[in-house]
C-alpha cells in the first residue's frame, strides 16, 4: 500500500509540475509571441539583377541587408529569410514574378523594384493580396498617388520629386527654352512632367520633348536633332548603363561645349567610374549627394565600404532606408507581423534617420525630403546647395 501511495504521489507531482510548467510558459510566452521568436520573417526581393538596371538592384539589396546586419541580423527580434526574383526590368513579366513571391513563397513583405513599369504590376498585385510592400526605388507617381494603399510604402522618391526643383534652378539662371530627352516609359514621362511643371512655374518659356524607347541607347539621331535646334539647355532622364552611354555620347558629339546638359540625379549616380571625363561638371538634382558631411552619412559610407569594398550611391541609401523602415514597423510589434494595423501605424509615423538626412513619411506613404543640387567633381556628385527643402510629392489622386 505504501509503495502504491508513493508511486501515485510521484505521478501526480509530475503531472502537476508539467501542467504548471505549461501554464507558466503560456503566461509568459503567448502563442503569437512564441511564433514571432522562432519563425523567420519572409522577405521577397524583386529587383533587376541583369540588364541595364542590374547595378541598381545589387546596390539596393546591399543597402537593405546592411541595415539588417547592423541590427544583429534581426528586426523586431526575428531573423529574416530572403526570397529573390530577378525582374529583368520587364513589365510583361511583373505579374508572374510578383505572384512567385506572394503565392508560391508566401512572403510577409515585398521589397521592389527599380523600373516604374514593373512597379505598376507589383502594386496591383500587392493591393489585391493586401501584401505589405516597400518600394526602394521605382518612382511611379501612381504608387503613392492614384494607386496608394495602406500596405504600400516608398523609401525613395516619386518620379516628379527629384526633377521638379531642377526646373526652378534652370529658370533662375535665365534659361528659357529647353529640350527634354528621356526613355519613353513611365519614369521618363513623369520625370519630364515634373521638370516641366517646375520650369514653367518659375518663369521658363518652353520644353520640347524628345523620346527614345526603353532601353534603347542609340542616341546619335537625337543628338543630331538637338544640335540643329540649338536650345538653351537639355534636361534628360536616364539611369544605369544607359545613362553612362548617353553622357559619353553627348560629350563625343561636342554638345557639352555649346548646350549645357542637366538631369535628375540618376543621370550621374552610380555611373561615374564608367564615364571618365565626360561627366565632369554635370549638374543634377536628387535626394542624396556626396559630401553631405554629416556623422550619419560618414558612418553609413564607412560601413557600406567595409561590407562591400566600394562606395555607396543613392540606390544603396534607398535600400538601406527600406531596411530601416521595416525595422521600425517590426520593432513596434515586437516581431509579430500579424499585427498589421499597429505595424503600419508605426511605419506611417516613422522619422527615418537616413544618410541622406532625416525624413518623414507623407500621408500617401512617400518620403518628405530635401532635394539637393549636385555637381560632378572627380568621382563624386558633390553637394552644391539644397534645391528644395522638405519637398513633398503632390500625391495626385491618393485617397488615403
Amino acid at each position: 500500500m505504501g509503495d502504491w501511495m508513493e508511486l501515485n504521489h510521484n505521478v501526480n507531482r509530475r503531472k502537476f509540475l508539467t501542467s504548471a510548467g505549461v501554464l507558466t510558459a503560456g503566461a509568459l510566452l503567448p502563442k503569437a509571441l512564441a511564433l514571432a521568436q522562432t519563425q523567420k520573417v519572409r522577405v521577397g526581393l524583386m529587383l533587376p539583377y541583369t540588364g541595364t538596371y542590374a547595378q541598381l538592384g545589387v546596390a539596393i539589396t546591399n543597402g537593405f541587408k546592411l541595415a539588417v546586419a547592423e541590427r544583429g541580423n534581426k528586426l523586431g527580434g526575428r531573423e529574416l529569410e530572403y526570397f529573390t526574383v530577378d525582374d529583368e526590368a520587364d513589365p510583361a513579366k511583373a505579374p508572374e514574378n510578383t505572384n512567385k513571391l506572394v503565392q508560391r513563397d508566401k512572403v510577409d513583405v515585398l521589397v521592389g523594384t527599380v523600373h516604374s513599369g514593373v512597379q505598376m504590376g507589383m502594386v496591383k498585385i500587392a493591393k489585391e493580396n493586401n501584401t505589405l510592400m516597400i518600394i526602394p526605388n521605382a518612382g511611379l507617381d501612381a504608387a503613392t498617388g492614384a494607386l496608394c494603399s495602406p500596405n504600400i510604402f516608398r523609401t525613395s522618391f516619386s518620379n516628379w520629386q527629384p526633377s521638379y526643383p531642377m526646373g526652378k534652378v534652370l529658370a533662375d539662371r535665365g534659361i528659357r527654352n529647353v529640350i527634354s530627352l528621356a526613355w519613353k516609359y513611365g519614369a521618363g514621362e513623369e520625370a519630364v512632367a515634373g521638370f516641366t511643371e517646375g520650369f514653367i512655374k518659375a518663369g521658363g518659356k518652353s520644353v520640347r520633348g524628345l523620346w527614345i524607347p526603353f532601353p534603347n541607347v542609340e542616341f546619335q539621331a537625337l543628338l543630331t536633332e538637338i544640335a540643329s535646334i540649338k536650345p538653351d539647355a537639355v534636361f534628360v532622364f536616364f539611369a544605369g548603363g544607359g545613362a553612362a552611354k548617353f553622357i559619353k555620347d553627348y560629350a563625343a558629339a561636342g554638345l557639352r561645349k555649346t548646350i549645357p546638359l542637366f538631369g535628375s540625379g540618376f543621370l550621374t549616380d552610380g555611373v561615374l567610374d564608367a564615364t571618365e571625363e565626360a561627366a565632369q561638371g554635370l549638374e543634377t538634382t536628387l535626394h542624396y549627394a556626396d559630401g553631405l558631411n554629416t556623422k550619419r552619412d560618414r558612418d553609413f559610407r564607412s560601413a557600406y565600404y567595409k561590407a562591400y569594398t566600394f562606395a555607396p550611391d543613392v540606390y544603396a541609401v534607398q535600400g538601406y532606408d527600406a531596411g530601416l523602415l521595416l525595422a521600425t514597423g517590426l520593432d513596434a510589434v515586437k516581431g509579430d507581423i500579424s499585427k498589421r494595423k499597429e505595424m503600419i501605424a508605426a511605419m506611417e509615423k516613422a522619422k527615418i534617420d537616413s544618410p541622406r538626412g532625416a525624413w518623414t513619411m507623407s500621408k500617401a506613404h512617400n518620403p518628405i525630403q530635401d532635394i539637393y543640387l549636385r555637381k560632378v567633381v572627380g568621382r563624386e556628385n558633390k553637394l552644391v546647395s539644397v534645391a528644395h527643402k522638405a519637398l513633398a510629392d503632390p500625391a495626385r489622386g491618393c485617397k488615403l
